[in-house]
């Protein structure tokens, strides 16, 4: 199967000696990907690192087969993201925070744009600034804007932060639906690991900016009561190791 991610010893470390460590990991072409770790675990450097807004100290991303530390125009040509915040201009209602977006795009039309604020429960309240946005709203309009090219892969760090329960269920709902109908590839990271559970199909567990063990979420599940009962297990496991 064609890989749409392959993640090769990614090394990161700051002054307080946090960071990750040698971090190795492929995710297959529509697979929906579950970073999951605590907070502080290292999910966003990691993150940074894919999307070049950070330089690893060692290692390699390759995105659609292209390096990002060599050919990163190529490599973030089919990628659409969230990383860390999302921050929609607020004096710009959301039709024009996608309009602005789109002009980095070709051939980004307003049907495109309605469809992806529709998507995302947005199209209503288009109209309005996005200073008057609501957190769960503001997040819906960052996954928004990162879909507004249609993105072959998806990279969104927390995209359920913020959002209510029946936000939650619209967004897992629109990520499922996404990568059975477009074959879209999502990379999430989460501390919800319910909601992971339910959304991912396939999971990696960073600890301490260490990655403990990835396996899909069909195998956890077959061993493990739940999610929860597996990640406390490695966890656990690498305390004492």
């Amino acid at each position: 199967m064609d890989k749409a991610i392959v993640i090769e010893h990614l090394s990161k470390r700051y002054k307080n000696n946090r960071g990750i460590d040698d971090i190795c990991l492929e995710v297959d072409k529509g697979d929906i990907f579950g970073f999951l770790g605590p907070n502080g675990a290292g999910k966003t450097t990691a993150m940074k690192i894919m999307t070049g807004l950070m330089q690893p100290d060692h290692g390699d991303v390759r995105i659609g087969g292209f390096s990002i530390l060599e050919d990163y125009e190529k490599a973030m040509q089919q990628v659409g993201c969230i990383i860390e915040s999302v921050a929609p201009v607020p004096y710009l209602t959301a039709e024009e925070n996608m309009k602005m977006c789109a002009r980095f795009y070709r051939n980004i039309d307003d049907k495109q744009i309605d469809w992806c604020l529709e998507s995302t429960g947005l199209l209503p309240y288009k109209k309005e600034k996005t200073r008057n946005y609501s957190l769960g709203m503001k997040q819906r309009m960052g996954l928004a804007m990162a879909m507004v090219s249609d993105p072959e892969i998806l990279i969104l760090d927390e995209p359920l932060n913020g959002l209510d329960v029946e936000g939650m269920v619209e967004m897992r709902n629109l990520i499922l639906r996404l990568a059975k109908e477009r074959g879209t590839t999502f990379f999430i990271s989460s501390h919800l690991i319910h909601d992971v559970e339910l959304t991912c199909n396939k999971i990696g567990i960073l600890y301490e900016g260490k990655l403990l063990d990835v396996r899909s979420t069909e195998d956890i599940l077959k061993e493990y009561a739940s999610l929860e009962n597996y990640y406390l297990s490695e966890v656990d496991l690498s305390v004492k190791s």
